[in-house]
């Protein structure tokens, strides 16, 4: 099933481009990596259900593992050994249910989101707990791709909100590192890899890679582009030239996204001020922020990768500084998203690749630490159709098992996919044209409690 350009010979979904295939392209830098599959290649697209509820993901991916007993899944009668110094929980604004005492601004939201306290797989080790969170499946032969790989991959590049023309935002942005665990398009191949922005949406100016020069104004952007057309002697002799052709409307397209009204969706100066500060003046807050405007103006699937959860040693200062943060910016993505009627198109996904130990490491060298668990943590789900204000599974007292209801990973994933109007049992595009479902089958031999029905 291997397809080319029949111009210059690009891989569709096969290997990676060569530097040769690159130039023929017009692939010349970062910007012009992003439009290349638009230029090149009709998107794999699935057919969309008319039942589907979701169009577009927001994935807060905690990097490290956070405690689940210090965020969704309190346990404060277990006693102090297990609790530590954060002995209390928030009420909520729905009866019943309590979360951990930092999250104080999520604690007046519980009616816009659920919290699964069964999610498990059992993995203690990093890589394979994310690859396990991330696709559903165990590391073995096959690479398989993330869930935000396949979403691209079904959902493609749609037109542009609104206006009838192509749309040059990246349909699958990770803010703002790669997550590095795993690759994440897996054997679907570079076309489906994320643009990782890079950069601080922080900062004064918030240099996108291969956007926003860090060095350079747009006025001298725009100077260097002229110039360029100027000089740029044998693409003006040589209009007819087909590959000719795909290389400068590949570099007009990469000048548009840095300096067009594309690139602007980078831009959260347009944001009021005291919005700004709502989310929080920091990396993380600003994120949240830049992945609303994202989803506004059509990308598919963005992952926050916020990084710093493995707190072995001197767990409860780091969460004093964490959860608030956290708190502040998740929060205020959902309460935003719902006030411009996104909620009900944006799912919001948060998550790390597994929780920490209950019971705290208080013997030294770890001073109140917590460790790798993966074998009951907890996730929070809003928008896009599933249901606010509920609790799905139980741990037991300790928060050290399931007790009720496990989830695992493929039944969460295959819900958002369905939720997306994606078909959890429809092939993904292979190299070789193989069969190679969306989300594990029953020979695989992996754990499966069923879907998520009890909130969608």
């Amino acid at each position: 099933m291997s397809r080319t350009h029949s111009n210059c010979g690009c891989s569709m979904w096969g290997e990676p481009l060569t530097r040769r295939q690159a130039i023929q392209c017009g692939l010349l830098n970062s910007a012009g990596m992003l439009i290349a599959s638009r230029l090149l290649a009709q998107e794999t697209a699935g057919s969309t259900s008319p039942s589907a509820k979701a169009k577009a993901v927001i994935q807060i991916w905690l990097a490290g593992g956070p405690s689940h007993t210090d965020t969704f899944d309190p346990k404060p009668a277990a006693g102090v050994e297990y609790t530590g110094p954060l002995k209390s929980t928030c009420t909520t604004n729905v009866e019943g249910i309590r979360i951990g005492e930092l999250l104080t601004e999520l604690s007046k939201l519980a009616d816009k989101y659920s919290l699964v306290r069964s999610f498990t797989h059992g993995q203690n080790g990093h890589e394979t707990a994310s690859y396990l969170t991330q696709t559903g499946r165990m590391p073995g032969r096959i690479v398989f791709p993330a869930a935000g790989a396949v979403v691209t991959a079904f959902k493609g590049f749609d037109e542009s909100p609104g206006n009838g023309t192509e749309s040059l935002i990246p349909p699958y942005v990770v803010l703002t590192s790669p997550q590095g665990r795993f690759s994440e398009a897996g054997f679907m191949g570079t076309k489906y890899k994320p643009f990782a922005t890079g950069g601080d949406p922080n900062a004064a100016r918030f240099a996108v890679e291969g956007i926003v020069a860090p060095d350079l104004s747009d006025a001298q952007q725009m100077q260097r582009r002229d110039l360029l057309q100027r000089v740029n002697s044998l693409g003006n002799s040589l209009k007819r030239e087909t590959e000719l052709a795909v290389a400068t409307k590949s570099r007009e397209h990469a000048y548009d996204l840095m300096l067009g009204d594309a690139g602007s969706v980078f831009d959260l100066r347009q944001e009021d001020t005291a919005l700004r500060e709502r989310y929080g003046r920091t990396k993380f807050g600003q994120s949240c922020l830049a992945a609303r405007r994202l989803v506004e103006q059509g990308t598919k699937y963005v992952t926050i990768n916020h990084g710093g959860w493995d707190t072995h040693k001197d767990h409860f200062p780091q969460m004093r500084r964490k959860l608030p943060e956290l708190d502040r910016g998740l929060a205020t993505l959902i309460a935003d998203l719902s006030d411009r009627g996104l909620l009900d198109s944006t799912i919001v996904w948060c998550i790390g690749e597994f929780g920490r130990s209950p019971k705290v490491a208080n013997e030294s060298p770890w001073n109140g630490g917590r460790h790798h668990f993966g074998s009951v943590f907890s996730t929070l789900l809003a928008g896009g159709g599933f249901q606010g204000g509920q609790i799905v599974g139980e741990s037991n007292a300790t928060s050290e098992r399931v007790k009720d209801r496990p989830v695992y990973p493929g039944d969460l994933i295959g819900t958002m996919y369905q939720l997306l109007g994606i078909d959890p049992e429809a092939s993904l595009p292979h190299p070789r044209g193989d069969f190679i479902r969306a989300t594990p089958g029953e020979d695989e031999g992996l754990e499966s409690a069923g879907r998520l029905t009890e909130i969608v």
